[in-house]
Order: C-alpha cells, then sequence, then structure tokens
C-alpha cells in the first residue's frame, strides 16, 4: 500500500511540474539581395530545415553583397548570400575574418543568372550593334567592384574597350529595370528574376548572357562572418546542412534545362514567390535558373580570375591570394552528414 501511494504521489507530481525547457533557438542573420538562387535558402527556411537545426533564420536585405561587407566583418551580420566583391578581397587582404564557404550560384553556358540588358531604342536605330558600341554608354552594376564587373570587363575587351569607355552607374537590381525603362542608363547586367521582369516590361533586349564570355562563372557564395565561423562552429555547421538540403530539393523540381517542372516544381514556385521580389508565376516559370551545385562545391579557378581582374584594374589594395579567402571545412562537413546528392 505505501508503494502504491508513493507512486500515486509521483504521477500527481509529474502532473504539475512544469514540463523541461526547450533548447532555445540560435538566432542567424542572413543577408541577401532577394535574387533568384537565393531559393536554396528560401526553401530550407519554407520547410523548416533551419528549424531543424535550432536556427531562428533572419533575412536582411541589402542592394547589394558588396554592401553588406561592413556588416560581416563587424559580425553583426552572421551570413551572406551574394556575390563576391572587391569589397571583399579588401577586407580580407586587411585581416579582417570572411569567409567564402561554399557555392551559391554559378553561371554556366546554357544556364545565366546575369544578362547584358541594352535598351531596345538603341539596338533598333543602329547605335548598338556589339560590345564595341558600349563606348561612351550609361551601364548599370549593382556596386563598384561587386560580382558582374568581371563580365562587363570581359565584355568590353570583346569589344576593343575598357572599363574607362563606359559610364559607370550603380543601382539595385529592381531599379535598373526601371531605369532602362525611362531611358536613365542605356545598359544594365541584372540578376534574375530582374533580368527576366526588365524583358516583360518591354523596352530592352537581352543582347548578351554572362557565358558567351566566361563558359563557367562562380559568380555568388554563402560567406560567413569569422566571429560567426569562431563562435559556434556546430552552429555553422548545422547552418550549412540546412542551407544543402534546402538547394538539394530545389535542385530536385528542376528540369534537364533548368527549368522548373512538375508538383515539386509548383512547391518552389510558390515559395519564391513569397520570399522574392516579384509576385507574378509567370516571372518565376520564363527563366532558366542558373546553377546552384547541391554539394556546395566552389568553382576556384573562376573566383581566382575574377581577383585577378580585380587587381589588373587597381580594385585591390593589399595583398590577397584566393586561398586566404575560402574555407570549405563548413561544407565538407555537410556533405559527409548528407552524403553526395543523388537527384530526386
Amino acid at each position: 500500500m505505501m508503494k502504491f501511494l508513493a507512486a500515486l504521489a509521483l504521477v500527481a507530481l509529474a502532473a504539475v511540474s512544469p514540463a523541461p525547457a526547450q533548447t532555445p533557438m540560435k538566432k542567424v542573420t542572413i543577408g541577401g539581395t532577394l535574387s533568384a538562387t537565393d531559393i536554396g535558402l528560401w526553401v530550407a527556411h519554407k520547410k523548416g530545415y533551419f528549424r531543424d537545426e535550432g536556427i531562428d533564420a533572419e533575412f536582411i536585405t541589402f542592394d547589394s553583397a558588396a554592401r553588406m561587407i561592413a556588416a560581416l566583418g563587424t559580425g553583426e551580420l552572421d551570413v551572406s548570400a551574394g556575390g563576391h566583391s572587391a569589397g571583399l578581397f579588401n577586407a580580407v587582404a586587411r585581416g579582417i575574418d570572411i569567409r567564402i564557404v561554399s557555392d551559391k550560384s554559378q553561371n554556366v553556358v546554357g544556364r545565366s543568372s546575369i544578362k547584358l540588358l541594352v535598351r531596345k531604342e538603341l539596338v533598333d536605330s543602329g547605335r548598338y550593334k556589339t560590345f564595341a558600341d558600349l563606348k561612351g554608354l550609361k551601364v548599370a552594376e549593382a556596386a563598384p567592384g561587386g560580382s558582374a564587373f568581371p563580365v562587363i570587363v570581359k565584355m568590353l575587351e570583346k569589344g576593343g574597350l575598357t572599363y574607362n569607355d563606359i559610364e559607370r552607374v550603380y543601382m539595385s537590381f529592381p531599379q535598373m529595370t526601371i531605369a532602362l525603362q525611362n531611358g536613365a542608363i542605356d545598359a544594365a547586367l541584372p540578376a534574375e528574376p530582374s533580368v527576366t521582369q526588365a524583358l516583360r516590361m518591354g523596352g530592352v533586349v537581352a543582347v548578351a548572357n554572362d557565358y558567351d564570355v566566361y563558359p563557367v562563372h562562380e559568380v555568388s557564395e554563402i560567406m560567413y562572418s569569422g566571429k560567426f565561423a569562431k563562435t559556434d562552429v556546430d552552429l555553422a555547421r548545422r547552418f550549412m546542412r540546412a542551407f544543402l538540403r534546402g538547394v538539394r530539393y530545389h535542385n530536385d523540381s528542376l528540369g534537364p534545362n533548368g527549368e522548373f517542372v512538375g508538383a515539386r516544381g509548383d512547391e518552389i514556385v510558390a515559395i519564391a514567390l513569397e520570399y522574392g521580389p516579384f509576385k507574378d508565376a509567370a516571372v518565376w516559370r520564363s527563366f532558366i535558373l542558373s546553377y546552384c551545385n547541391p554539394d556546395g562545391t566552389l568553382h576556384v579557378a573562376s573566383l581566382k580570375e575574377d581577383l585577378d581582374l580585380f587587381k589588373k584594374q587597381k580594385y585591390i589594395e593589399g595583398q590577397i591570394e584566393i586561398e586566404q579567402v575560402i574555407d570549405t571545412s563548413f561544407v565538407d562537413w555537410a556533405v559527409k552528414e548528407l552524403g553526395p546528392w543523388k537527384k530526386q
């Protein structure tokens, strides 16, 4: 009887005792530019992959990846999703700990997120025919020394021109679509989905792709602040695992040419509509998504070539080599945990 009464007391105590506290979620701040290749991050958030890893993901929008560098350097921003820039390399050369940790997107033949857009009026009149005709035009990029810089330099070189032969203008990708319409600029190098939006609005012509001058171009990456990478290595690893799950899920929705297909494609488009800058499904369905490596593998040779171009144009202020910027330990861990990707 005493044992029975004791057992009843324990049951009663359990009924009134509070449940054990759950491990608190850890906030991770993520900078992005609302480009189409942020889709892996959006999927990871929508599908709960970040939540599975105990991560409270907070997205912060910037008008260019180059403008995230200061916040990454101070540790105010944990993760950046965007293109490398001269500012990144200069920061690392000054001893600031910022790391490129995985691929976000690559432009390869047939799948490019960057196109050279020229006002239709200039094409129709014959003012623009080839890269050589860029001379004297107002050409927009997202930021000085940004990820589109090597592309425009290569295009200009093909036309026998230099970077000083154009009038450079800087603005966000969505702003470029408006500026092309009202004639404030003559040409631009936006990224998807702004490219498709500009073409749908009319008055512009896509005259060249990134891959016309750069067959494989590592154009954007996931970057970690040194503070995030060092303070909680386990958290930084788990973030990468969640991100790769998002990238793999969206890769499984793509057809052979990078187009969204099937029921899962419909789901990805719905996520893009929720998180992205444009709320028209036709925009997201009408372009080919550039290649997002499902194992996060970087095209290092391309990164080195871009750094060399920045150096050649005197954008780099100190001594820096590409190996000082890259840290693949987090993506290597995540791939080991998940296994190499196999299309589902």
